[in-house]
C-alpha cells in the first residue's frame, strides 16, 4: 500500500487498542478528535483497550488520568509494562529474586505479586531495567556486580524506548538508555523485553478479547513500537501524527513495514461515511 495516499480506514473494527502518550494525550491534554472518536466508538459497541510502554505509572493511576481527561475507563481495558513484566515473571520465574532498577508503581506491584527483591549482587536472578527517574552510579554498580563479578542472573527490560516525549518536543531518556549503560560495561545483553513491539505484550494486549487480531486495529505515534507490534500481531495499523513518529519515516519504510494508514488527528480513524451518517440533519 502507498502511505502517501492513505487516509483513513474504509470500516469500523471490532477491536480498537490505542497507544496513549502521543496519541490520546500529550501532557495533561487530550489531543485533538480523541474525545470523539472514543465516544463514538463506545457508541457503536466497540472493544477499546489502552497500552503503554511507560512504567511509571500503574494501571489504577492511568485510569484516574484517563477520567480526568473525561475518558472514563474500566481498569481491566489498560495494559502497560507494570502489568506484562510481573505477569511474565509470575509466569516463568516466579521464585526468582529480583532487582529492579525502576520507579515505585513497578516496585510495588512486584512486591504485591509476592516477589523477593534484593541489593545484594551474590542473590540477584534477574535484574530488571526501566524507566527510572532515579538512576544512579550505586543502582548500575549492583547491576554490574550481579551480571559482570558473579556472573549470574540475566538482565531484562520493561520497555526499549530511547527517550519519553514531553510536549514542546521534550523528552527525557527512558529504559533504553539504562539498559545500554548497564550492556556497555558488563558485556551482558538484555534477553527479554515486556514492552512493544515484543509478542510479550501483544498478548497481553489481545488477552480476553476474543476477536480475531485481523479484526483490532493497533493504533499509535511510533513506528517502531506501536505500528511495529500490531503488524508482528495480525493487526491492521494506524500511524497518529500527533506525537513521535512522521509521515517521511513511514514513507521511508519497507513496504512490509509500513502502516496500513496514516492520520494526521485521531478523528481520522472513523470512516467518512460513518462521520457523515452521525452528522445527518
Amino acid at each position: 500500500m502507498d502511505v502517501t495516499d492513505t487516509t483513513r480506514p474504509d470500516r469500523l473494527y471490532a477491536g480498537y487498542i490505542f497507544d496513549m502518550d502521543g496519541t490520546i494525550y500529550l501532557g495533561d491534554h487530550l489531543l485533538p478528535g480523541v474525545a470523539e472518536v472514543i465516544g463514538l466508538l463506545r457508541e457503536r459497541g466497540a472493544t477499546i483497550r489502552y497500552l503503554s510502554n511507560n512504567p511509571t505509572k500503574d494501571p489504577v493511576q492511568y485510569m484516574e488520568l484517563l477520567d480526568r481527561l473525561g475518558l472514563p475507563t474500566p481498569l481491566e481495558d489498560i495494559v502497560n509494562t507494570v502489568v506484562s513484566t510481573v505477569n511474565w515473571l509470575t509466569d516463568n520465574a516466579p521464585d526468582a529474586v529480583l532487582f529492579p532498577i525502576a520507579e515505585e508503581p513497578l516496585i510495588r506491584a512486584l512486591r504485591a505479586a509476592g516477589f523477593r527483591l534484593s541489593e545484594d549482587p551474590s542473590e540477584i536472578d534477574i535484574v530488571i531495567a526501566s524507566y527510572d527517574r532515579g538512576f544512579d552510579y550505586r543502582k548500575l554498580q549492583i547491576a554490574f556486580d550481579t551480571l559482570w563479578h558473579h556472573k549470574r542472573g540475566i538482565l531484562v527490560q520493561t520497555n526499549p524506548d530511547r527517550y519519553c516525549p514531553f510536549p514542546g518536543g521534550r523528552g527525557e531518556p527512558d529504559c533504553a538508555a539504562i539498559v545500554a549503560a548497564i550492556e556497555a560495561c558488563t558485556g551482558v545483553k538484555c534477553s527479554v523485553n515486556f514492552g512493544k513491539p515484543d509478542p510479550i505484550m501483544a498478548r497481553e494486549a489481545l488477552h480476553g478479547l476474543h476477536i480475531d487480531p485481523a479484526d483490532v486495529i493497533m493504533v499509535g505515534d511510533r513506528l517502531h513500537t506501536d505500528v511495529s507490534m500490531g503488524r508482528l500481531a495480525g493487526m491492521d495499523t494506524a500511524l497518529v501524527l500527533t506525537g513521535d513518529s512522521t509521515q517521511a519515516e513511514s514513507d521511508a519504510l519497507d513496504e512490509s513495514e509500513r502502516p496500513d494508514y496514516v492520520l494526521h488527528t485521531l478523528d481520522q480513524l472513523i470512516p467518512e461515511s460513518v462521520w457523515l451518517r452521525e452528522n445527518a440533519p
